[in-house]
């Protein structure tokens, strides 16, 4: 399958690979799947194997479709959170009181309870599938 235009997935030994499995798509899957693979320069064939590799080897973990949302949520606090640590910065060490530290201390809290939330539905999901 390198003829797409991709290259091959690295062999980790010398060995030939004689084993096969095979793997049926729709149509619209196999079109997510060749656009995955163009993103990292390989064949449709060598990223699903490299990614079936990868999870088979704990190295990535799949998140179910429903947790989507879970990880959106652990973005935005993530970036909630650089956002605060920057405003809290700008304050600088002399700044004690006030309605901006009051503020950035409150937005801090948020975001550290979104964090908490999401990283847990994560754990759930992640100890699920064990």
């Amino acid at each position: 399958m390198a003829g797409e235009g991709g290259r091959r997935r690295e062999r980790e030994s010398g060995a030939r690979r004689s084993e096969r499995v095979g793997v049926a798509f729709s149509p619209a899957e196999l079109e997510v799947v060749r656009a995955a693979a163009v993103r990292e320069g390989m064949s449709a064939a060598g990223w699903v194997g490299q990614q079936a590799m990868a999870v088979a080897q704990d190295v990535l973990v799949p998140v179910s479709a429903d947790r989507a949302d879970v990880l959106r949520e652990l973005v935005k606090a993530r970036a909630g959170l650089r956002e605060v640590a920057v405003r809290l910065d700008a304050l600088g060490p002399a700044a004690t009181t006030g309605a901006g530290l009051a503020d950035a201390v409150a937005d801090a809290r948020a975001a550290v309870v979104r964090v908490d939330a999401a990283t847990l539905a994560v754990m759930r999901e992640r100890r699920a599938r064990t």
